[in-house]
């Protein structure tokens, strides 16, 4: 057996197990609500709402389907076009092409990394002469950094354009007292394996639009009409979470500060620990909200450091560590290539630089020594 076999691998971003899922989920079972409805994906659903600050939550079998359904209800249809990030996951963008709709991808600031509000208010103005309004912005709050709301939604509010909050990465940040997901029509969170908190897979439609949030559930439910027969008069989905993922949901949800405090603690022990090689910089905390550091993301300076984000991606890999670089910007993916863009070219540079660093709730002292040991040893003076 390889020595790298011989030593734990230390994941991405793993899930951390509180350890009374098993009493919940024994009560689901034992009560035989397995199907995707029952009392805790009710309970689940209220105490969502309360977390974060919403009027209404909608439990889904997945943050891609959260957002689907959240640009369906705002009126996102064929032909129409939606801006969005270029920085970011694909589940972020591929929701727009299943409505027949085409992206617009937006550079990003690097106060945040998130949406330029300065390109996103110039092509808002543009259009608006044009008369070529998008039909929504979709607002990524990239590895858990909420992006600059506050100036996005003036200029959206200016142009009645609806603005949509993907809040996968972001569970447990927050922004003027509430957590993001909450200021736009609509808000998604995602719970895969990966995430902050998980249900295995899931996700979460939140708004404070009662209305909205009723047609959102219709449709998840593959949008059956009120009849004591099965009645269909538009196209729905199966979207709804299980009564047992939500159960997992529920007791995750409960450790969420306590989560959000552990990645934070991982994010300063890279900084001070790294603080004196050269060439080494970390996504900043922007001044108008918390951070989550749901991933602690590292820029290197090649010149300064001695050697790319590949190499100490190498590196770490060679040791059974997993590191990941920052997202590839969707305008560079040959799924969306020829689609309209404005800039790039700071999304660009902070893909070629960037390195995602192990950062999952349950790392231990040695594993962040190990992590750190390795980045140590690639520098080069």
């Amino acid at each position: 057996m390889a020595a790298r076999e011989l030593v734990p691998r230390i994941y991405l971003s793993p899930p951390h197990m509180e350890g009374e899922e098993t009493e919940l989920l024994r009560n689901a079972l034992e009560s035989n609500w397995v199907a995707p409805v029952g009392p805790h994906v009710d309970a689940f659903e209220s105490e969502f709402s309360e977390s974060v600050g919403s009027r209404h939550a909608v439990a889904l079998n997945s943050g891609t389907a959260a957002l689907h359904l959240a640009l369906r209800v705002t009126g996102v249809g064929a032909g129409d076009q939606v801006i969005v990030p270029s920085l970011t996951f694909v589940a972020s963008v591929n929701p727009i092409r299943y409505l027949g709709a085409e992206p617009v991808f937006v550079d990003s600031e690097r106060a945040s990394w998130n949406l330029d509000p300065d390109l996103l208010e110039e092509t808002l103005h543009r259009r608006a002469r044009a008369g070529r309004l998008p039909a929504a912005v979709v607002v990524v709050h990239l590895y858990g950094q909420v992006a600059d709301l506050e100036r996005i939604r003036t200029v959206c509010e200016e142009h009645g354009v609806p603005m949509i909050e993907d809040a996968a990465e972001a569970l447990g940040a927050r922004y003027d007292g509430r957590g993001p997901g909450t200021f736009g029509r609509a808000g998604i969170f995602s719970f895969n394996g990966n995430k902050i908190i998980t249900t295995s897979g899931g996700g979460m439609l939140v708004t404070n639009d009662e209305q909205l949030a009723g047609r959102a559930r219709k449709l998840a439910t593959q949008a059956r009409d009120p009849a004591p027969h099965y009645e269909h008069s538009e196209l729905g989905y199966n979207y709804r979470l299980s009564n047992l993922l939500a159960a997992v949901g529920r007791v995750q949800l409960r450790v969420l500060d306590e989560r959000v405090r552990a990645r934070r603690a991982n994010f300063r022990s890279y900084q001070e620990r790294l603080a004196d090689l050269p060439g080494l910089s970390f996504q900043p905390e922007a001044p108008w909200a918390t951070h989550t550091r749901w991933l602690t993301c590292l820029l290197v300076k090649r010149d300064e450091f001695g050697a790319a984000p590949e190499e100490i991606r190498s590196a770490l890999e060679a040791e059974n560590i997993e590191s990941r670089p920052v997202w590839k910007p969707m305008h560079l993916q040959p799924l969306y290539r020829g689609c309209e863009r404005l800039g790039g070219k700071v999304c660009e540079d902070l893909f070629h630089r960037g390195l995602c660093l192990p950062s999952g709730s349950a790392l231990t002292t040695a594993d962040l020594d190990r992590v750190t040991d390795v980045v140590r040893a690639v520098h080069r003076p």
